[in-house]
């Protein structure tokens, strides 16, 4: 209060107001220990005067003898004046204000806490921890009570792994199940009286005080309310910070089946419901969702009841005259007429009941509950729209087919939404609705699709299409997915390929892309036949996992699996064949045979098979001895799987000889197999960085989300979706492709992004008539913000920036920094951008030549970093050959030579001159031209765009016969081709 802060006082007081009391008092009538307003009341003699304040500011430092080392003063001097600033903080904080999907899963919504950086508020925290007051207030859309026990509603996990205070969750029946953990340890549990509403949105509000717990549902009007009060005599024990808050479901718990509104969570007080500051911000979309499933509630009863009469009544549709009798006897497509309804609800759903009585009988699979007959409805519907989208002109259709995939979707088959969704967002076919897209994007999710869940993960991770940026939300959506994933690969059940990076520039890989009765797979074929190991195993993985465009056959891949094994005793087709017959995929089981078959692959080395037999006495024999001596010989042979395994061991606590669980040995293992791939062990490392309870793990939800993506965009059906994509892309089916490559795009993975940008380029009229937004612009630089974007795109995005691509803006800033990270990746185009902007003019800033590893300091000139960027330039490209950037840096040491030599005229003219000759020189080299820089060409008028846009679509025959010939593209400033080169050689 006397002295300004220094390097010793830290925090003195600041004060406004300082009074001085002085008072006489007798002795006999001190009184010992009163107070001193008490004191100086009964005073014989009484003063005070105030004191005059001296700011924080104008005070004296105080010497403290002390002599500091001249770094920690001159730190403590650079600082000495700042004024400071109290944080603005309050105890209410909002867990979420935006709708979340929870579809019933293992994954939710994590959040957590820290301490308060405010003094007072924290001391107040640290002395409620005994004694806890807090409130939390809860949004909540319930479609089904829990099918297990017991599902996730809100519960804290502390430091141990353990569930703390408080704990809520939703019973079978529909109750509340609440516990709370003591200050003396153990837990306590209730259950209220009255359950949840389902099918309507309502506001739970859970208030804790001491050991009295007040729970309250209230209605959409904030009205009507139920609620309930538990007392207890022991209080409870409550640190937010040492742990986490989950919403939803976790590896611990499933989460509900339904969405989360806005949540609101006050730290230190407790409010009564009509003090709670929690209103629903976007009624939009909570009124949109309630009238969704008001609508689908009797579609679902009708479609579901529906398919259920007619599984029951299998071939006996009643027929209205001998034409139909003869129909049904020899053939043809009958159409049952239709169970009795209401004559109101017919006409009220006239298009429903022709679309099942055209979809009802002659496609094949009967349902055997009424559920399922409902979702088979749902699903028989989409596969008939998607059959006509998928026409030569099939986009040409979509504004049609969306009633139809609006009935799809309520009877239940969800990537039904899932298309919606992307069509509402995107405006394809159709105008933009974000709204009407928001709310299929969110049914899509609760219903489990997986493309719907990852793609809002990755909005949720970009903050793109007005989502907001909520790393813990983005979380929840991919680990929904990611926990899939690996099961997904097991089963191989269902529309599911391999993702595969397939780019549609990268024409190698495009000429490898075969079918069944391609040149390169009856080659394979005939090799393997012969008896070559590779081609055996080649072909088995092709046909099992549906690879390089062959269609997905587990049944010949186990035949060749089989004949690798048996005949040459390969010992990957040894180990391949084992892992089918124990699990019986495309063949009978047989663990006999495959247990022998997985110990011959295992003595030739092969550390796939080592683990197999760890795995095998692991979940078969339970041995983990056995087990355990197993995976330490595949780990050390390099297994990830080992790994990953040893890890589980450490967790679950029976490692042979080690008593319990060990999370942080466990967690080692698991970023051993994360660092070699492992998808499992990925995933377990994202919930570490997502939670930061152990040391090694410190906090990183960012992390976490990227570690998550990877394993989600490894999912089969995102994989098969793509694949849909590339194979309509080489039957030339324009309209399918794109699509597809929408679909598959707008979930955030990179290579379908990058494809659909260069599809739109290639094909700008069809991309321009069904899509609302600019393909190009778009996706190339949503696919740059992906940490594993290619070199190419870097160089179009940087091209766009630097020529203002369709009369945007330029942006110089954003250009250099395209072509930066072009050059990282070790395009010398982005070299060559990067020098040739610098000879424009335009400064190259510190941080980006830092990147690049170009010290300013002694690369001071402009000249001296020319020359490193020439040179390297020239050492990422082909030096077989003359490059561009070979000429540039003779040219430009010609230039430094002549410098102060000659005239400026004459170094131009001879510069020129020499430039010319080692043209000459290099065109006999460089075949078919030694540059090929993009000249201007003038744009097509509309109707010859039109006619060429017609002949294109309709004529697959002069597509086929012109796809050599160069494309036609508009001025260069517009389709951003900036400074490019290229050479080939002969």
């Amino acid at each position: 209060m006397v002295f300004r802060d220094d390097y010793f006082i830290r925090r003195s007081l600041i004060v406004h107001t300082v009074i001085l009391y002085a008072w006489i008092t007798h002795r006999e009538v001190r009184l010992r220990h009163a107070k001193q307003g008490r004191g100086y009341l009964q005073a014989v003699a009484k003063d005070y005067t105030l004191l005059e304040t001296v700011p924080p500011f104008e005070r004296p430092y105080k010497e403290h003898k002390v002599c500091l080392k001249w770094s920690l003063e001159y730190a403590w001097k650079l600082r000495s004046n700042r004024i400071p600033q109290c944080p603005h903080e309050t105890d209410a904080v909002e867990i979420l204000s935006f709708p979340y999907a929870s579809s019933g899963e293992m994954a939710g919504v994590v959040k957590k806490f820290g301490k308060f950086k405010n003094r007072e508020l924290e001391t107040i925290r640290k002395r409620q921890i005994g004694y806890p007051i807090f409130t939390v207030s809860v949004w909540l859309y319930l479609l089904h009570y829990c099918k297990n026990p017991l599902c996730g509603l809100l519960y804290f996990i502390d430091s141990e792994e353990m569930y703390g205070t408080p704990a809520v969750f939703l019973t079978d029946e529909g109750y509340i199940h609440i516990q709370m953990h003591l200050v003396k340890g153990g837990d306590l549990a209730v259950k209220t009286s009255f359950s949840l509403p389902l099918r309507e949105w309502f506001r739970l509000d859970l208030s804790v005080i001491g050991g009295q717990i007040e729970i309250c549902s209230v209605e959409k009007d904030l009205n009507s309310r139920r609620h309930q009060t538990f007392a207890f005599r022991e209080d409870f024990f409550y640190d937010d910070t040492l742990g986490y808050f989950v919403l939803g479901g976790s590896s611990y718990a499933p989460g509900i089946e339904g969405y989360f509104g806005p949540v609101k969570y006050y730290r230190l007080n407790r409010l009564g419901t009509r003090k709670i500051a929690n209103l629903f911000y976007n009624k939009e979309i909570m009124e949109r969702i309630e009238l969704y499933y008001n609508r689908c509630a009797d579609f679902q009863s009708i479609a579901s009841e529906y398919g259920f009469r007619l599984s029951q009544e299998e071939g006996k549709c009643l027929h209205e005259n001998y034409y139909l009798e003869m129909n049904k006897r020899y053939g043809g497509n009958i159409k049952c007429k239709a169970s009795s309804w209401g004559r109101e609800l017919r006409d009220k759903y006239e298009e429903l009941f022709k679309e099942l009585q055209d979809t009802g009988l002659h496609l094949p699979g009967v349902p055997e509950s009424q559920k399922d007959a409902g979702l088979e409805t749902g699903r028989r519907m989409f596969e008939k729209v998607a059959q006509n989208l998928s026409r030569s002109d099939g986009l040409h259709y979509i504004s049609s087919s969306v009633l139809a995939l609006m009935d799809s979707s309520c009877c239940g088959y969800h990537r039904a939404s899932y298309v919606l969704a992307v069509i509402f967002e995107i405006g394809l076919g159709v105008p933009v609705h974000p709204n009407q897209g928001l709310l299929y994007s969110l049914v899509a999710a609760q219903g489990g699709d997986r493309l719907a869940l990852i793609s809002l993960g990755y909005k949720h991770y970009q903050g793109i299409n007005s989502y907001p940026r909520d790393l813990e939300m983005s979380y929840a959506y991919y680990s929904d997915v990611a926990v899939k994933t690996p099961r997904d690969h097991q089963h191989a059940e269902g529309d599911q390929a391999f993702v595969e990076v397939i780019r549609l520039q990268d024409d190698n890989l495009l000429k490898a892309q075969t079918k069944e009765n391609g040149d390169l797979f009856m080659w394979l074929k005939y090799e393997a036949t012969r008896g070559n190991a590779a081609a055996q195993q080649r072909l088995g993985q092709m046909l099992f996992w549906g690879q390089q465009g062959v269609e997905k056959n587990p049944e010949a891949a186990v035949e060749w699996y089989a004949k690798g094994a048996l005949e040459t005793e390969d010992p990957v087709s040894l180990y391949d064949f084992s892992i089918v017959l124990f699990k019986g995929q495309g063949v009978q089981k047989d663990r006999r045979l495959a247990l022998r078959l997985m110990r011959k692959a295992a003595a030739k080395g092969l550390h796939q098979a080592m683990n197999g037999l760890g795995w095998y006495y692991h979940n078969f024999k339970k041995d983990y001895a056995k087990a355990t001596k197993y995976w330490l010989k595949a780990e050390a042979m390099g297994s990830p799987d080992a790994s990953f395994n040893l890890g589980v061991l450490y967790l679950d606590g029976v490692y042979p000889e080690t008593p319990g669980r060990n999370h942080t040995v466990a967690a080692d293992y698991f970023r051993k197999a994360a660092e070699e791939g492992h998808m499992e062990g990925t995933l377990r490392c994202s919930q570490y960085y997502l939670t930061g309870n152990l040391p090694s793990f410190p906090r990183d939800p960012e992390k976490a989300v990227i570690w998550a993506k990877y394993v989600a965009e490894k999912n089969g059906y995102l994989g098969h979706v793509i694949r849909k994509a590339l194979n309509a892309f080489l039957d030339l089916s324009w309209h399918e492709a794109l699509l597809y490559y929408v679909l598959s795009a707008e979930t955030g993975i990179e290579v379908s992004q990058t494809n659909l940008a260069h599809l739109c380029e290639e094909r700008p009229n069809v991309a321009k008539r069904y899509l609302a937004t600019d393909c190009v612009w778009r996706y190339y630089n949503l696919s740059v913000s992906q940490h594993n974007a290619p070199s190419f795109a870097y160089l179009k995005v940087g091209d766009f920036y630097y020529y203002g691509y369709q009369n945007r803006s330029k942006n110089l800033d954003v250009s250099v920094q395209m072509y930066a990270q072009a050059a990282l990746d070790g395009d010398a185009q982005g070299f060559f951008n990067l020098a040739l902007l610098l000879e424009e003019g335009y400064p190259i800033p510190d941080h980006i030549l830092d990147h690049l590893d170009i010290n300013r300091t002694a690369d001071s000139s402009n000249i001296s970093i020319l020359q490193k960027l020439y040179e390297r330039c020239w050492n990422h490209s082909n030096q077989e050959s003359v490059s561009p950037c070979m000429l540039a840096s003779l040219y430009l040491h010609l230039r430094i030579f002549v410098k102060h030599t000659l005239p400026s005229f004459l170094v131009y003219f001879l510069g020129s001159l020499v430039l010319s000759a080692l043209l000459v020189v290099s065109v006999m080299q460089c075949s078919p031209a030694l540059l090929v820089f993009q000249s201007p060409t003038l744009p097509l008028p509309e109707e010859a765009q039109a006619e060429y846009s017609s002949t294109e679509e309709n004529t697959n025959e002069t597509i086929s016969a012109q796809q050599e010939e160069p494309t036609v593209t508009n001025d260069s400033e517009e389709n951003g081709t900036g400074p490019q080169w290229t050479c080939s050689s002969s």
